[in-house]
């Protein structure tokens, strides 16, 4: 009996998307207003899902205590207000894209929870643009 545990978490960050291989013109054409010299932000949902089996003794699939407190220290503390271009290891080499942002997540918290359990990470860039990783 496999059950699926969902916490809901929020941050705000600003990028700049852009590949320094491209000329501004390439950049200009491929990210459009996303390609802002000066950055821009958004206000992320992210959602984080654990599937696996209930514990007997707790009834648990996960403490979802314990999962809101991974995902502040591991993830929003890293990311909140911050500059991900600039203010953080992951993407100084990295595009933070919604894509790159997920898959960075969900390799974050992959190394922090039981790998008996299966994890999913979903990434509300906007209302309209949303990521999930791994995807189906």
């Amino acid at each position: 009996m496999k059950v699926a545990v969902i916490r809901k978490e929020h941050f705000n960050s600003a990028h700049r998307l852009y590949n320094p291989k491209w000329t501004d013109e390439k950049n200009e054409k491929v990210f459009g207003k996303c390609n802002n010299p000066n950055f821009h932000g958004h206000n992320y949902d992210l959602y984080v899902k654990l599937i696996g089996e209930p514990d007997p003794e707790t009834g648990y699939v996960y403490d979802m205590k314990v999962l809101s407190d991974l995902i502040r220290d591991k993830v929003i503390q890293k990311f909140d207000h911050k500059n991900l271009n600039q203010d953080t290891d992951e993407f100084r080499s990295l595009n933070p894209t919604a894509e790159n942002i997920a898959v960075v997540i969900w390799n974050i918290l992959r190394k922090e929870i039981d790998p008996s359990l299966e994890l999913k990470v979903t990434l509300y860039e906007t209302e309209r643009n949303i990521v999930e990783y791994p995807a189906d």
